[in-house]
């Protein structure tokens, strides 16, 4: 069975079990934060993926990540539940998926905006007005800087991309000067 659909299914348990426990957003927290660490530790893939490591070191491993970042009980248990069923593979894509989810039942949409280098916070909430003004939600900036843009604003909400780069516009302007080969 495809990664995404075991994360789709996991993500859906969670957030249920979030509403019912009115903990849904520390719940999407710690996931984050957990699914963070996997990626950024290739240490903590191999110790609980490593088929010579037991069952119940790999069961302490996340214990004591979970202690670590003060986890609640729901995220602890998740944890164990991933590693008993050999599912840890699916932690980053479980994390997306649960934030996706918690958004759209908070009505919330995200728009991860790039920039070529930080902008002062007036034009964040002026980019974040037009934006909710634009597609009728509450909307959430995640910003991220990427000097290559040269200039300019790269937002991305869901599959909607409004490049305003200028690193794109000088391509476009290259295309239309140079004669298909």
């Amino acid at each position: 069975m495809s990664v995404s659909i075991v994360a789709r299914r996991y993500a859906k348990a969670l957030l249920e079990l979030g509403i019912e426990g009115g903990t849904l957003d520390r719940l999407v927290e710690e996931m984050s934060t957990v699914a963070e660490a996997w990626d950024s530790s290739a240490e903590l893939r191999n110790a609980v993926e490593n088929p010579l490591v037991g069952l119940a070191m790999k069961k302490a491993v996340m214990s004591e990540l979970a202690e670590q970042i003060g986890a609640m009980p729901t995220t602890r248990n998740a944890l164990l539940l991933l590693v008993d069923r050999r599912r840890t593979k699916t932690l980053p894509y479980l994390a997306r998926y649960l934030r996706e989810l918690a958004d759209a039942k908070k009505g919330v949409v995200r728009a991860e905006v790039t920039t070529a280098a930080p902008l002062s916070e007036a034009y964040y909430g002026r980019l974040q007005a037009q934006l909710e003004k634009m597609t009728g939600k509450k909307v959430v900036v995640d910003r991220k800087t990427d000097p290559l843009l040269i200039a300019g604003v790269v937002t991305r909400i869901g599959d909607r991309i409004l490049d305003g780069s200028l690193r794109t516009r000088l391509q476009s302007i290259k295309d239309s000067l140079m004669p298909p080969a």
